[in-house]
């Protein structure tokens, strides 16, 4: 596991919210949209945005559970006690992450982080080099995110959603581009869905590729959590969602 990655990138103003961008060493293959977990932009998310870039995309990770209250600071707390080794720290921690997360969750959110998401593709399009060659991916939370800017943004031309699911608000419908979804078999609540996610995908025609990992369970890509991280797994997804973006992004 690589925790001890210091983020490269930089932070800028994104609308009412603020983002970290993450840019290429050499030429661009084209832009992305991250999408943090439930813990906010914390320094993981950091890190992954910079690996994305490295591999030669613009990487742009908007903060959207921050102007609701979970700061970086506050989720990188919540994720500490959530994880602790004693019983009742994690017992304990459960109300406050409920509370936290609450605004998440009103009605108008969904419509709220949608919009700053979009602002983010409008970013990207204004970059050089990435001449229109936009994908979003993110990660449980941010999984489900990436459905819905997929849904709600005709420009995304690719979206990797790992432990995702659509959000309520979102019709698979109006996908208008190839999804590759990442999935550990042992995350029981998502493998329940994911036949009627694959059925309802096949009724909208969308090009949809589900792949699963045995034994591995919910945030097996999070090298800082020894609890959830599953090397081979996360190692494979990340060279599978590498081709399915070098696939749907060239020129």
């Amino acid at each position: 596991m690589d925790i001890a990655h210091t983020p490269t990138g930089t932070m800028i103003e994104l609308g009412a919210t603020s983002a970290y961008v993450a840019t290429p060493p050499g030429d661009v293959r084209g832009g992305l949209v991250l999408i943090h977990e439930i813990w906010g932009l914390v320094d993981h998310i950091k890190t992954v945005a910079d690996r994305y870039a490295a591999e030669g995309y613009i990487v742009i990770a908007p903060d959207i559970l921050g102007p609701s209250g979970v700061t970086p600071e506050i989720g990188a707390e919540l994720f500490g006690l959530v994880f602790n080794a004693d019983e009742k720290t994690r017992t304990d921690a459960q109300p406050r992450l409920r509370e936290k997360l609450a605004p998440s969750h009103a009605p108008e959110y969904a419509g709220w982080a949608v919009s700053v998401l979009t602002t983010a593709v409008d970013y990207l399009e204004r970059q050089p080099g990435v001449q229109k060659r936009i994908a979003v991916l993110g990660f449980c939370f941010g999984g489900s995110y990436s459905f819905a800017l997929a849904a709600a943004d005709p420009r995304i031309r690719a979206a990797v959603p790992f432990y995702g699911y659509p959000p309520e608000s979102t019709s698979v419908a109006t996908i208008g581009c190839p999804v590759l979804a990442l999935y550990g078999d042992a995350d029981e609540r998502l493998m329940e869905s994911l036949p009627a996610l694959t059925a309802a995908m096949a009724d909208a025609r969308v090009t949809f590729t589900a792949q699963t990992y045995e034994g591995a369970g919910h945030a097996f890509f999070n090298d800082t959590n020894p609890t959830t991280y599953v090397e081979d797994a996360a190692a494979d997804a990340f060279a599978r969602s590498l081709a399915f973006l070098h696939t749907n992004l060239a020129a």
